[in-house]
């Protein structure tokens, strides 16, 4: 129970693998799940002579993800050799702005138990990602993939303004959630397209020196970025209890122990060696270019989730789940355009529809159910031509399979609700005749069981009967 006396200092550098079409500095293919070493030419591979050349749309993106985060932007850049000598680097050292970055400051807000709070970022640059080393195929051999070898990164880099693995995981929730958003990175960190380090810290609460970090390396899961800071922080603290001294080093973590090991004594800036690629032309970002950038950015998430709370009433919580994913907000603006019954528009997005795309591991513009569609459903269900039931549970089925009209689906299936007092008449008698034990509780005082005959008359009527209808009749009978 020592934890208590310590409060943990966090800082993450996420690196975000841009979705352009080809590497950092040469035409070779970002493609994921090619054969190993087929994404490469003499560029990739290093070879003497050869002349790498900047891919601008990279640039674009870095951009874009500094306006996002509220960073400044850089307007003089270049590029530096970071030299460090790895079996998966071929030139011997890796291309980056890491002393130099194009973003600077910044920050990202999170919430935690209902509660905004602002992580502060150091700074956001571009850098080339090294190859893959692979270490479990043979026993006493290591493989080397250099497809990834070049592809375009964004790290990220925080301040070490984080104190909590919560913290840390919100924060890495947004990260990725924006970088998606704004169609930067696919943010798949299975595939490692988002990769998280962790430099993790501990102190005696009160102290404002910041003790010797650790950082814990490629995390892959959202979760295990939680679990991780949780494993070290637990092993930083036995060790000092035990008198043990923190080591500056680089940790891996196991998923399957729950423990972090080390893999090598960390290096300081300096062990690098930066200079100036002198085969890279510095580059001026204009305020024209940036404006530019600027103005085609989308509507923000948070700005979003405030304008569907404000403007069109959502709570919190649908406006904050819509906005979680674009494709979902995007077709919820859509269907707006042709109805303003927001209210419904979120429960049929958030719940029927949700549980659909989640049975059938699809997104929501890989099915036939258009946004004039749903409109055109809820028209019905506030037109009371289809109680909600019907339009989620025999409409809605059809129009994710075929690009019909909501009306067209409930005539072929018979589905239209009906008005006809009579008609109804005939359904209540007959539900009344058929529960006369119900019948007789009910005239003793158990007024709650109207519901119950509703829902015999909605059974029979095969959902066809106006429950307004319905219940007035039903009530005029029973307390007659």
């Amino acid at each position: 129970m020592e934890s208590s006396k310590y409060e943990a200092v966090i800082g993450l550098e996420v690196h975000a693998q841009l979705q352009t079409t080809t590497k950092l500095f040469c035409g070779d293919s970002i493609a994921f799940g090619a054969e190993p070493n087929t994404h490469v030419s003499p560029i990739t591979l290093g070879h003497p002579g050869t002349l790498p050349k900047t891919n601008t749309k990279a640039i674009d993106f870095a951009v874009m993800l500094g306006l996002a985060c509220n960073c400044e932007i850089v307007s003089k850049n270049y590029f530096a050799r970071k030299n460090y000598f790895y079996p998966d680097l071929p030139k011997g050292y890796q291309i980056s702005q890491h002393t130099t970055p194009i973003c600077k400051g910044g920050i990202v807000p999170i919430k935690i138990d209902g509660i905004e709070k602002n992580i502060q970022l150091n700074r956001i640059h571009i850098e080339e990602d090294a190859g893959k080393s692979i270490h479990d195929l043979y026993e006493t051999e290591t493989c080397i993939d250099l497809n990834r070898a070049g592809t375009p990164l964004l790290e990220i880099v925080t301040e070490p303004c984080l104190h909590t693995s919560e913290e840390a995981f919100q924060y890495v929730t947004e990260i990725r959630k924006l970088v998606r958003w704004i169609g930067v990175c696919d943010g798949n960190m299975e595939e490692g397209s988002l990769r998280c380090d962790a430099n993790v810290s501990i102190r005696l609460k009160g102290e404002t020196k910041l003790g010797t970090k650790v950082e814990v390396k490629n995390v892959n899961s959202i979760r295990n970025v939680k679990r991780a800071i949780d494993a070290e922080i637990k092993r930083m603290i036995e060790l000092v209890e035990n008198g043990g001294t923190v080591v500056q080093q680089t940790r891996s973590y196991d998923v399957n122990t729950d423990t972090t090991s080390g893999i090598r004594d960390k290096e300081d800036a300096n062990d690098y060696r930066y200079f100036a690629d002198p085969d890279l032309t510095p580059f001026n970002l204009t305020q024209e270019y940036i404006g530019k950038i600027k103005t085609a950015l989308p509507v923000l998430p948070n700005a979003l989730t405030l304008k569907y709370k404000q403007d069109f009433g959502l709570s919190e919580y649908d406006a904050s789940v819509i906005c979680d994913d674009k494709s979902i907000a995007d077709y919820f603006n859509e269907t707006i355009a042709n109805t303003n019954n927001y209210k419904a528009v979120a429960n049929f997005i958030l719940g029927p529809i949700k549980q659909y795309l989640n049975e059938n591991s699809l997104a929501i513009n890989e099915t036939s159910l258009t946004p004039t569609a749903l409109a055109n459903l809820i028209k019905l269900v506030d037109g009371n031509k289809v109680n909600f039931s019907v339009a989620s549970s025999k409409i809605l089925p059809v129009l994710f399979a075929e690009n019909k009209d909501a009306l067209q689906v409930a005539e072929e299936l018979n589905l239209l609700q009906t008005n006809d007092s009579n008609e109804i008449e005939d359904w209540v008698n007959a539900v009344i005749e058929n529960m006369p034990d119900k019948v007789a509780e009910y005239k003793k005082g158990k007024k709650g069981l109207i519901g119950l005959f509703v829902g015999e008359v909605k059974k029979i009527s095969k959902g066809k009967a106006d429950p307004k209808v319905v219940t007035e009749l039903l009530t005029q009978k029973l307390n007659s």
